[in-house]
C-alpha cells in the first residue's frame, strides 16, 4: 500500500492508504485525530474544517494523494499556539460566550474563525461583518448569533 507523509499538528506523520482516500478518513480512522467531524463528505457543511498551510480547508474533499510531504495540516487538536496555554484565544472566547449547544460543529467553526481572523490581519485590518459572512460552516443548532459574537471576541483576544 502507498505511504503518504505530511505534517500534522506540527509532527511528521505517515499513513499507509490508497491515494484516493479522503484526508478526513486518514485523519480520523488511520491517525486517530477526531476533532474534524464528518458531516456531509463533500465540503458543504464544513464540520471538518481544518487548516492546510494556515488556510481553512475541508479535508473531506481532499484526496490524501493531493497532500505533499511539506504540507502542514492543523486540526483543532493542534490549534493552541500560545505558550503555556491549553486553549487558543478563540476557544476561550467560545467557552466564555457559551456558544456551543450540541457542540458537533464547533471544531470546524473555530478553525474557520481563526483562519478568517488571520486572513484579515494579514490584509492589515480588523475582522468585519463581511468577513463574518464568509464563514459558511453549518450549525445544526443555529447558534449563529453567538458564533459571530465569539469570532469578534476571539479576534480581540488574538491581538
Amino acid at each position: 500500500m502507498p505511504q503518504h507523509t505530511f505534517i500534522l499538528n506540527g509532527k511528521a506523520v505517515t499513513a499507509d492508504v490508497e491515494g484516493d482516500v479522503r484526508l478526513l478518513w486518514v485523519l480520523r480512522d488511520v491517525l486517530g485525530v477526531t476533532g474534524p467531524k464528518y458531516g456531509c463528505g463533500v465540503g458543504v457543511c464544513r464540520a471538518c474544517t481544518s487548516h492546510l498551510n494556515g488556510k481553512a480547508f475541508t479535508p473531506c474533499a481532499v484526496r490524501v494523494d493531493d497532500v505533499a510531504p511539506t504540507d502542514e495540516i492543523t486540526t483543532i487538536e493542534g490549534l493552541p499556539d500560545t505558550v503555556g496555554a491549553e486553549l487558543h484565544p478563540m476557544q476561550e472566547a467560545w467557552l466564555d460566550l457559551d456558544v456551543a449547544q450540541c457542540g458537533f460543529c464547533q471544531p470546524g467553526q473555530i478553525m474557520a474563525a481563526v483562519a478568517t481572523v488571520r486572513k484579515a490581519r494579514e490584509a492589515g485590518r480588523e475582522v468585519t461583518e463581511a468577513d463574518l459572512d464568509t464563514i459558511r460552516n453549518i450549525c445544526r443548532c443555529g447558534t449563529y448569533h453567538r458564533i459571530r459574537q465569539a469570532v469578534l471576541e476571539g479576534a480581540r483576544r488574538m491581538e
